[in-house]
Formats: structure tokens, sequence, C-alpha cells
């Protein structure tokens, strides 16, 4: 009988994952706080990045930013890299849609959570980031990678 392998093909272990940086700045506070009259306008960036470690790991970081703004004001400037140091154990065809979606995917709820308990604990208005659909965020990526290589090759 052969012996079992202690790796499963297809899983990922996340071994960890931490704030990398994070940054809150409200610029005209206290005075910002009594003048705002409505909601703000919240403009939200997020990003993905991954890089290996060796031995089937991985880090993939996950970066948001956020613009609030009331009335012609920056109300808050968030600026959040959450990351995930994992296993991956998947076919190499598999392993860029993986670290790229999947990963962000599981550890998105938690960036969330720093977000929102972060504006809050900072006196600002409850603010839930919605769900992000990482697998739109790679497809737009890879695109706009395929128009800048077509771009680049047809300028020489």
């Amino acid at each position: 009988m052969e012996e079992q392998q202690n790796k499963q093909v297809g899983a990922i272990t996340v071994i960890s994952q931490y704030i990398k940086d994070l940054s809150l700045e409200i610029p005209h506070a206290p005075e910002i706080f009594s003048q705002i009259k409505t909601a703000p306008k919240v403009d939200v960036h997020v990003d993905v990045k991954s890089e290996p470690k060796g031995n089937n790991t991985y880090v993939s970081e996950l970066s948001i930013s956020m613009n609030g703004k009331a009335e012609d004001k920056t109300l808050f400037v968030l600026e959040l890299t959450y990351a995930a140091f994992a296993e991956v154990n998947v076919p190499a065809e598999h392993m860029e849609p993986v670290l790229m979606i999947e990963l962000p995917r599981l550890v998105f709820p938690f960036a969330r959570n720093v977000v929102t308990q972060c504006l809050s604990e900072g006196g600002l208005p409850p603010f839930m980031l919605n769900p992000i659909d990482f697998a739109a965020l790679y497809v737009a990526r890879k695109q706009a990678e395929a128009k800048k290589a077509a771009n680049d090759g047809s300028a020489n």
C-alpha cells in the first residue's frame, strides 16, 4: 500500500494573518465632527499582491485605502495592508488565482473588521466595507496587463 502524503493537494493553510501597516488620519479633527451635515462620500481602492517565501509558503497582501469626504473636506484617510502567510498546495497552473483570489477572500472578513473598528474608535460614523469580488479584480488586473503588453509591443 502506498504511503499517504501529509500534504493535501488543493489545500490552503493560513499559518498567520496580521496587520502589516495601518494608518488613520483625520486632518480636520475635531472641528470636522461638528461641521458634518451630510453622509460622507467614501472612495475605496483595493489591491492584492503576493510573493513566494519558499517551501510552498506565500505571503498575500490585501491593501485597502479609503478616502472619506464630507462637504468637500477630507474627513478621513485610512490605509490598511493586511497580510496572510500561508502554505499553499495546488497545481502550478492554479497557484496565481489561488494567491490573488482565494487567499484574499479568506482573510477579507478580518481586514474588514480592522477597518470598521479603526474608523469607529477614531470617532467616525460606523462604516462596513461591502464584500469584494476578488475574481473580478483579478480579471481586470490581467486585462490591464495584457493591454499594457500589447501597447508596449506596438510601440517598438
